[in-house]
């Protein structure tokens, strides 16, 4: 077993599933994978399942009964993850979005010392590629607004391309994980930064998907700006502790 997990929720992915998983394992970094499949109806816990075959000790699913939401999904994958003895716990999209070969630069900036790299879209200018200029524009200002009513530096706050040390998600009490869409990257940063991790944002371009079909909706924004008003409140009033071992 790695200790490197990588954690990639999918729903309607049978276009990606296949090359995503075969390109993170040829990479020369060991990562596993674990499949949080939301019971797509177009066969992608199949195919997952046949690779099983071929990768059994670096491949593993688990299936829920529908689409539950991101964060929940994130939730069960990190439950999974500290129940065994991985150390670095990743955060990727299956669609190509995020490049798997930047796994490497999330790895090493936890590995010397960050207790949470974030794989950023902004923290060097803008670096997205085939967006609509409207959708760009709303990505940007939203984090912007999140630094503004958080307080956090954080440049890129909706990222989800992250990597978490294992003590980091020890430490949250992922029970009291509020939010389920978008929402969710922001809290889970704001909660970490409240707790007193450490933050490192690395540099990477993000790259539309080529294939399958997007899963933003106007409601994920929607949670996204008015959740991050909650978020602060529940952090002025000392409402973000840590877990109770």
């Amino acid at each position: 077993m790695s200790e490197n997990l990588v954690i990639i929720p999918t729903y309607n992915e049978k276009e990606n599933i296949e090359k995503i998983i075969r390109y993170v394992f040829g990479m020369p970094m060991s990562f596993d994978i674990l499949i949080i499949e939301d019971n797509s109806p177009d066969g992608t816990a199949d195919i997952v399942k046949r690779l099983m075959q071929e990768f059994p000790d670096r491949l593993f699913i688990e299936e829920r009964k529908g689409k539950l939401g991101l964060g929940t999904a994130y939730i069960h994958g990190f439950k999974w993850a500290l129940a065994r003895d991985y150390q670095y716990i990743f955060e990727m999209d299956a669609d190509f979005s995020h490049n798997p070969d930047d796994l490497i630069k999330l790895h090493d900036a936890c590995a010397n010392g960050t207790d949470l790299s974030i794989g950023s879209r902004y923290i060097t200018g803008v670096n997205v590629v085939n967006w609509p200029m409207g959708r760009v524009l709303m990505s940007y200002y939203a984090s912007a607004y999140v630094r503004f009513v958080t307080r956090m530096k954080t440049r890129d706050t909706t990222a989800g391309f992250v990597c978490y040390t294992r003590k980091v998600l020890e430490t949250i009490d992922l029970d009291r994980i509020k939010f389920i869409g978008y929402a969710f990257q922001i809290e889970m940063k704001y909660t970490a930064w409240k707790l007193g991790f450490k933050i490192k944002e690395v540099p990477i371009i993000f790259t539309d998907r080529a294939e399958g079909t997007s899963k933003m909706s106007g409601g994920i924004f929607k949670e996204a700006i008015f959740g991050v008003i909650n978020l602060r409140w529940r952090g002025m009033i000392g409402k973000i502790k840590p877990r109770k071992i």
